[in-house]
């Protein structure tokens, strides 16, 4: 009975929303500007690239921002991000390349300021050598590797406090804050709350990779154990809605919709209400007890 209401929740309001176009975000002007990437050493207000010590000599890297008020003798929030998969373009012009590079939530949720921002990537071998994969997931044990190492690296040289650790991620990534983030017991600790832009593990069945299925989806979820997670998409956040509601397992989310058609993370870097709704959730996250 509650999953035919659900379904007839999520009808309806499909029904509205394709009555009602939605503006793109090209209509509101940027008010941020990341910062071009640097090979030189990690310093406040640069984003730097990086490769963590097990893998150099590979063509492995990641992103390391400092934020501008950054000293050595404070404990700083991270907020840990995954891009989207590579490849994509839209016929809105919306695009993602798959490159840490590319990664816009981390910055658009600080303003560059208060939060270490670490921007990883999901690793595949070519021939003898480690890169980094621009689409899906690589190799999962080697990504979660990287991953480890890396964040524990980050705390210990630059003052990352490891109880206000929080993963985020725009499509791909999104669904990497379950898919990576919740893979199993040692990596699912590391979190103390999760952002999910645009998808959501388990939501949309006839992804082609392992473990795409709702079984293995309701497994990583049960690793959430209650931490929280803002869940937002464009136009309509009803169909994630409606899943999570269904599964029964209890959950401290915020289902936030993109009042924009874009497929993109580019709302972050605009004064919109969703971008404020987003610091505030951050900012309670990253609350010291």
């Amino acid at each position: 009975m509650l999953s035919r209401l659900l379904l007839l929740i999520l009808s309806a309001s499909l029904l509205a929303q394709a009555q009602t176009p939605l503006p793109d975000l090209s209509t509101i002007p940027a008010d941020l500007v990341i910062p071009a990437v640097t090979s030189g050493p990690p310093a406040p207000g640069q984003r730097v690239r990086q490769t963590t010590a097990a893998w150099q000599g590979s063509q492995v890297h990641h992103l390391l921002y400092l934020p501008t008020d950054w000293q050595p003798d404070r404990s700083w929030p991270v907020i840990v991000e995954y891009a989207g998969n590579g490849g994509f373009q839209n016929k809105y012009g919306d695009t993602s390349d798959g490159s840490v590079e590319g990664s816009r939530l981390g910055y658009g949720l600080t303003a560059g300021s208060g939060c270490l921002w670490l921007c990883l990537p999901y690793l595949e071998k070519t021939g003898n050598t480690w890169q980094n994969a621009p689409k899906w997931w690589g190799d999962i044990e080697e990504t979660k590797r990287y991953c480890l190492a890396t964040l524990q690296d980050t705390l210990a040289r630059y003052g990352g406090d490891p109880q206000r650790v929080l993963l985020c991620g725009f499509s791909r990534g999104s669904i990497a804050c379950n898919y990576l983030g919740l893979h199993d017991d040692e990596i699912a600790k590391l979190w103390c709350g999760f952002l999910c832009h645009s998808h959501y593990d388990g939501v949309k069945e006839g992804w082609t990779y392992p473990a795409a299925d709702r079984a293995s989806a309701l497994s990583r979820l049960r690793r959430l154990a209650g931490r929280p997670q803002f869940i937002s998409h464009e136009g309509s956040i009803t169909e994630t809605e409606a899943w999570l509601r269904s599964t029964g397992i209890p959950g401290r989310w915020t289902f936030a919709p993109l009042p924009f058609r874009n497929h993109s993370d580019a709302w972050t870097l605009r004064d919109i209400p969703l971008r404020q709704q987003a610091r505030d959730w951050l900012h309670k996250i990253f609350e010291k007890k």
